[in-house]
């Protein structure tokens, strides 16, 4: 998206009493909202997926130091691990102040709803595809997710 386009919705922004816009042109998307307190614009842009192969390769070149987080949190060869369909936001529970839907030691079936990812202002359930016991949590609430990020431990 051509920056001029993008310095146009801010002013168009600015001049209205809009608070958030979003545009879509192909695969490329961006949302400009005001933020809190007369501070500058918010911008997000997503980019299309990259291919496994090429996360792949950019996993091999990343640094080493990277390596024991991701060791940390890998989890045990007989637990499942579920992961994000999508990118968006998690949230462990329907409402704000209601109680999560699933927590560590928690018995789970298929199907059984885990948490919601919210993408684009749409909610979207999480179900579990398999039935076992949480092990582990692998991120808070209202922390932004990527797509394949792991969520849930299932033993």
């Amino acid at each position: 998206m051509d920056i001029r386009k993008v310095k146009k919705l801010i002013e168009l922004l600015e001049e209205s009493g809009i608070n958030e816009i979003e545009i879509k042109e192909g695969e490329e998307s961006v949302r400009i909202s005001r933020a809190p307190a007369g501070g500058f614009p918010q911008m997000s842009y997503y980019a299309p997926p990259i291919p496994l192969a090429a996360a792949e390769a950019v996993a091999a070149v990343a640094p080493a130091a990277s390596a024991p987080a991701a060791a940390a949190a890998a989890p045990r060869a007989t637990e499942h691990t579920v992961q994000a369909p999508m990118v968006g936001t998690y949230y462990s529970a329907p409402a704000p102040g209601a109680k999560a839907f699933v927590q560590i030691g928690d018995e789970v079936k298929v199907g059984q709803v885990l948490c919601i990812i919210e993408a684009m202002k749409m909610m979207n359930q999480i179900e579990s595809d398999r039935a076992g016991r949480i092990t582990s949590v692998l991120v808070q609430n209202g922390d932004p997710v990527e797509f394949g990020q792991p969520l849930f431990s299932i033993a």
